[in-house]
Formats: structure tokens, sequence, C-alpha cells
């Protein structure tokens, strides 16, 4: 029974706990139990709240019995990247800076979670402090790729990824920023979401870049990723980036599953050199499966995108280099040589040298370096003016069809160490991703099949304007369902190098 309640989706789950066929005592147990059976090859989660997690299921179980009202999802377990702050749990955003903190509140995300009736497993594994495509910047140790364990799960949300796909839990929480939540979506064969920017609530979600950082879902079905959309959207006064406006109504579009009379862009600049056979391939198949199901499609040019990377890496790291200016070791987390002989000068710089990972230091140094006197125009100045040279290109394509399609990354999972010491290789796994992040426009992945010569899982990315995320949520779920019958099963239910 165990094994059937962690294959299930959460929207089953949930129908299951609502009508009393199983308990969320049950399916957290159940799940609990394949974490303790499956994580010591995935290592997803950084901290597992086992305690927690069965007093939260209790109380659904309690609520129902007393003949509340239960949400859309209570009683389905979760997976949090380990980003939002938690006040009964760590949060270390993979860093040895912040080892072991236990924040003082709730992020709203968090909160909404739990007043959702949503049970929290733990905390997972992620790039240190969101930097990175492969989550072995953590300073914990890399997660694995449930379908070759070889292999990474993508990054930064790679810990959510991982999880959602060795069947640990059937719901995650990710962040992204520059691709953080597709990309670790699309290595690891699940439904990966970046919603409009300002949809939902970054209060509580430690800072990387805070024009860029957006939360989302992770999920095996398109209609699951919906549901939690829902849950954790709406505006925040305690966040000035929220936006004052309705929820777009995605579940509503999850459903419909139905592209006729759509029209969708292929951008081309989302391709060409350096895209994996496979990838391509399987990318094509999709175009064609769109056209079948009565989709117009047509190719839409957006010049800019070419320059998304090199903006990003402006704009991303200077952002990064303010925010991290917090982590001085005199308000919380690490503190090295505070034993009476070292000025505050040099406690901080001794905290950050030992706290602080590669990839982080290096994202400080070229983010102060465009920031400072004399390079501040050259640099992050024209990065800024292409970041709004890329909006408009989606706003003219936006004029011109109803939302853009790409493959979401150039290759499948590479393996673990393969790119560590090569920078630029890393950075290209966000290549196709980078673009909506930029613009602030809604975003997601969809697996789309198996790339022929690794059998690993491809993602389709789907781009929709700015609070019309309902949009790509149509037609995800209508390539997976399409997909799913010409199969005769879903997806989700393939073989992974995790038995």
């Amino acid at each position: 029974m165990d094994g059937e309640l962690t294959r299930m989706t959460a929207a089953d789950l949930a129908a299951a706990i609502a009508a009393g066929d199983v308990s969320a005592a049950e399916v957290t147990e159940a799940h609990l139990a394949r974490i303790e059976e499956a994580d010591p090859r995935v290592r997803a989660f950084l901290h597992v709240a086992g305690d927690q997690a069965r007093a939260a299921a209790r109380a659904v179980d309690e609520r129902r019995a007393a003949g509340g009202e239960l949400g859309p999802l209570a009683g389905v377990p979760l997976a949090l990247k380990d980003v939002f702050t938690t006040i009964d749990m760590p949060t270390t955003c993979g860093s040895a800076i912040l080892d072991g903190w236990c924040p003082p509140y709730d992020a709203t995300i968090t909160r909404r979670l739990r007043e959702a009736g949503v049970v929290l497993l733990g905390k997972t594994n992620m790039d240190e402090f969101a930097m990175g495509s492969s989550t072995e910047n953590s300073a914990f140790g890399p997660s694995h790729n449930p379908w070759d364990l070889d292999r990474v799960p993508g990054g930064s949300s790679g810990g959510s990824s991982a999880a959602v796909a060795a069947f640990e839990a059937p719901l995650g929480l990710g962040t992204d920023t520059g691709g953080s939540i597709r990309q670790p979506g699309a290595v690891c064969g699940v439904v990966g979401v970046k919603p409009t920017y300002g949809g939902n609530s970054r209060y509580g979600v430690v800072a990387f870049a805070s024009s860029l950082d957006t939360p989302g879902p992770l999920a095996r079905t398109v209609l699951d990723a919906a549901l939690l959309h829902e849950v954790i959207s709406g505006h925040d006064p305690c966040d000035s980036t929220s936006v004052d406006a309705p929820v777009p109504p995605v579940v509503a579009a999850a459903r419909q599953a139905d592209v006729s009379g759509m029209v969708i862009g292929v951008v081309p600049e989302l391709g060409g050199e350096g895209i994996q056979p496979g990838v391509l391939a399987k990318f094509n198949e999709s175009v064609e499966l769109l056209e079948s199901l009565g989709a117009k499609v047509t190719e839409v040019s957006c010049p800019h995108f070419s320059y998304a990377l090199p903006a990003y890496y402006l704009i991303a790291p200077s952002e990064a280099s303010s925010n991290l200016a917090r982590f001085d070791a005199m308000r919380y987390g690490l503190r090295v040589g505070d034993d009476g002989t070292h000025s505050a000068e040099e406690v901080m710089a001794l905290t950050r040298e030992q706290g602080f990972g590669a990839e982080v230091k290096r994202r400080i140094m070229l983010g102060t370096y465009a920031l400072s006197s004399g390079y501040y125009d050259a640099y992050y100045g024209k990065a800024q003016q292409v970041r709004t040279l890329i909006i408009r290109d989606f706003e003219a394509a936006f004029e011109r069809v109803d939302v853009l399609i790409s493959p979401t990354t150039p290759t499948t999972a590479f393996r673990l160490g393969e790119r560590v010491d090569d920078p630029i290789a890393m950075y290209l796994a966000d290549l196709y991703t980078i673009p909506a992040d930029l613009a602030g426009n809604a975003a997601l992945s969809v697996p789309c099949g198996l790339a022929p010569e690794d059998g690993l899982p491809v993602g389709l990315q789907v781009m929709a304007p700015v609070l019309a995320d309902d949009r790509m949520y149509r037609v995800a779920a209508a390539v997976e369902a399409a997909l799913d019958a010409r199969r005769g099963y879903p997806l989700l239910n393939d073989a992974r190098g995790l038995a």
C-alpha cells in the first residue's frame, strides 16, 4: 500500500484523503518510509522533519473527522527547498555560513502551505544561495538524479526536483532566478513552473537576485503543479514586489488541456548550435504534436534573446553582491575568529572566507566589479538596457502568438563532476530559461519524452505573457495528455535508475 500511495498524484491523494479512503497520517508515513529507503542514494533532503510532518497530518485528519472543510491539497506531502524560512526547521540555503540556523519566522509561502494543510516533509538540498545549475555547489554535497544516480538533478532546486522524481514527495517547491525550477524539472522528468514575477510572495525567501527570484511548483503532473500554484499565489503586503492582481485560473486551464485555435510561436534563437540531437528531436515531435491537436505553430524571432545569458550574469551577480552583504557574522549564522583577538572586520572576512563556497565568491566578485565606480554604466547599466530589449521582444512576440515554446535545456542531465571546473559550460545549462526570468513573464517545463541516445528526460518549455500563466498550463496539459495517450501510460511511471 505504501508504494501505491507514493505513486499517486497529489490531486488523487487529496481526493482520497477528503473522501476518507486513506488518512493523511498514512500518506505521510508512506512518504517518510520512501525517503528512508531512497534518500541515502538520492540525497534530496538536507533535513527530514518527521515529527512535524506527522503532527501536520494528524491535524488534517482531525479537521476532517470534525467535519471541517479541507483545502485542495490538504494532507498532501511536499518537499520544501531550503531557501524558504521555516520557524521549526533549519534554513541553510545550502551554505555553511547558515549551517544550523533556525529562523524566527515563516516565509509567507511556508505559512500559506501550512494553512492549506500541506504536509511539509522537510527541507531539500540546493546550490548554495541558489547559485548553480547542478546542486553540486551545495556545502552539504550534491543530490543525484533518480533517472541515473551518476548524473545531476539540475539546479538550483535539484533537491526538490529529485525528491519528486524519486517518489519521495508528490510535490516540491523551488525558486527560479535563471531557470532553477524549469531546468531541474526538465532533467528529472517532472513539471517545473516559474510563475509571473510578483505573482507570489518572496517574503521569507532568502534572496539571491531580488528582481529575478520567483518561487514556484515542481510536480509529476501539470494539474498537481497548478493546484500548488494556486495555493502559494496571491498578493502579500509584506513583499513590495508582490502584484496586487487576481491569481490566473491555472487549475481550470490545466483541466481544459485544449490548444485548438491557439497560436504558438517557436523561437529560433532558443536552439541551434550546441543542442543535443535527442533534445531537438523531442522538441520537433512536440511541435508536430501541438499542430495535430489543432494549434497553429509559427516561427517568431526574438533577436535579443541571444544576449540574455551575458546580461543575466551581470545583473544577477550584481544583486547577489548586495544581498549577501547581510551575512556579516554579526547577527546570525556562522562566526569565525570571535576569540577576542580579531576586529569585527577581521571576523567578517574570516567568516565569509570559510562560510561561502567558490561559486558564491565568484559571483560576489563579478557583481561587485560590475557595480563599482567607473564600470557601472559599462556593465550593469548596459545589461539592464539589454534586459529592456528582451522584454520588448516578448511583448512584440505576444502580439502575434498566445505562447512561445522552446526546449527547456540544451542537453539532458550531465554527469556529476563533468562541469564543475568549467563555469561557462555550467551556465549554458540555463541558456533557454534565462530570457523569461529577465522579462518576468511566466514559463514552465513539461516532460516531452526521453532522448533516444541516453534514455533521459527532455523538457518542453512553454512561455506566456505576464499574468497569463493559465495559457502555459493549457498548453502543457494538452501535451501531457496527448503523450500519455500515445504511450498508454503516464511518463511518471517510466523506469528510473532508482528502482
